[in-house]
């Protein structure tokens, strides 16, 4: 016997959830006993974990095979990205994890009875998950797994961030229904001024109502927007996280109370791990839904000395260098934005950085009316496709590793620099980036806002 059941195309964190879901309910189904359930769950989620952070997308099959008369429960899980070049030092016994990379598979082979790895240059990488069905299981043959298949394929999906997406398309609607009527309504009040000139008083009344129309309008379609992020994050961002503490906390459990100390010490590293990508992610999102909406005072701004601030409170490593121009201007500016946006560009040339050495230089480029910032690197760079993605919220580049990865930093200072009427660009053709900000000058008599 060898059967699939259900397939699912991995492009986000909410189908990292839904494999991890299903890789509970067959286990559940197979019968399988609590703690191989959380264990094969557990190693599901985290490869495919994998498998977003380094390509960006892949697949994951279940399927029931037999060998040599014992049932086995499989996840089959695919990418098409570059291979990993490491995989031997990973698979060593002797191989130690450090930072965030090779957690996934060398934490996960422990947990599950089969484990299969082949990654080729360009081609991709493939998983085998195996976990042994128990003797006494129930009832398992291809019309039971069809069913099964059946059930996944009609069982109705709700979404949170659905539910509030609908919603909002209503408002929209009625918001449009209201506007063509407010359009027969001045057609109408145009027709009465004909007649009666002394109506022109209530007609400036009405011309005024419509600007404060237009104005709550926009207010509701940035509101609608923010609630379509937030629910983004509640739904996706937060839950896969959350669910995998949940199944690594029981795993853990499970092992205390076998007293197996050693896997218990092993699943560690990866609950640590969980919960720096939830404060990371927690924090950002806070950051990110404040920028802007602050009263903040402008003053004079020594950006050179602001960014010399700035790499003292952050943690450079010894093999980094940093130039800073000498020729840095002073602004008319808000600090606290200033420094949230070399604080994000400087943070992540040195977090996604793939040598133990490297350099960084900070510049600036004065124009007719603004000054363009320069933060260049010697990274690896990136890629032309995801020149304009990375400034979008929760989207990284399709090869980078980090647990502080949230997608939100470039996003931060693109949102800072759009308020000001400034730009935010990147530059990057093979090795090295430059990411290119601009600041308005404070003309004489305007506010910045």
């Amino acid at each position: 016997m060898n059967q699939s059941i259900i397939s699912i195309k991995l492009q986000n964190e909410l189908d990292v959830v839904l494999a991890y879901n299903r890789a509970m309910q067959l286990s559940q189904f197979t019968g399988l006993p609590v703690a191989g359930q959380t264990k094969f769950a557990t190693a599901v989620s985290e490869i495919c974990r994998n498998v977003l952070e380094h390509v960006g997308e892949g697949n994951i099959r279940f399927s029931v095979l037999e060998n040599r008369g014992v049932l086995y429960l499989e996840a089959y899980i695919t990418d098409r990205g570059r291979g990993i070049p490491n995989l031997t030092e990973i698979l060593d016994r002797r191989f130690t994890p450090t930072g965030s990379k090779g957690h996934g598979i060398h934490s996960s082979r422990k947990l599950v009875d089969v484990f299969q790895v082949e990654s080729d240059f360009e081609k991709g990488t493939r998983v085998r998950l195996q976990k042994q069905i128990p003797a006494n299981h129930p009832p398992i043959n291809p019309a039971i797994l069809k069913g099964w298949s059946d059930y996944f394929n009609l069982e109705p999906e709700i979404s949170p961030y659905a539910e509030i997406k609908r919603q909002n398309m209503q408002l929209i609607e009625l918001m449009e229904q209201l506007r063509v009527r407010t359009i027969e309504a001045e057609y109408q009040l145009q027709q009465i001024q004909h007649l009666n000139e002394e109506l022109q008083a209530s007609n400036h009344e009405v011309n005024g109502l419509l600007q404060e129309r237009d104005r709550y309008n926009l207010q509701l379609q940035r509101v609608n927007r923010t609630l379509d992020e937030f629910a983004h994050t509640i739904t996706h961002d937060l839950k896969a996280p959350l669910q995998n503490l949940v199944g690594l906390t029981e795993a853990m459990a499970d092992f205390l109370a076998e007293e197996s100390i050693e896997e218990a010490q092993a699943v560690l590293p990866m609950v640590q791990l969980q919960i720096t990508r939830m404060d990371h992610l927690i924090r950002d999102v806070l950051e990110y839904s404040l920028t802007g909406m602050q009263q903040i005072p402008v003053k004079q701004i020594n950006t050179r000395e602001l960014v010399e601030n700035v790499l003292e409170g952050l943690s450079i490593p010894a093999g980094f260098t940093v130039d800073v121009a000498d020729d840095l201007p002073t602004l008319e500016a808000e600090e606290i934005y200033l420094r949230q946006i070399f604080s994000n560009l400087v943070s992540n040339a040195v977090k996604y950085h793939d040598q133990p050495k490297g350099h960084l230089s900070v510049s600036a480029i004065p124009q007719e009316d603004c000054w363009e910032f320069v933060v260049a690197d010697d990274g690896p760079g990136i890629l032309p496709e995801d020149h304009e993605k990375i400034f979008n919220m929760f989207e990284t580049t399709s090869d980078v590793n980090h647990p502080g990865s949230t997608g939100i930093g470039l996003a931060i200072v693109k949102k800072i620099v759009q308020e000001k009427e400034g730009a935010a660009w990147v530059e990057s053709n093979g090795r090295g980036t430059a990411m290119h900000f601009t600041w308005p000058l404070l003309k004489p008599g305007k506010e910045q806002l």
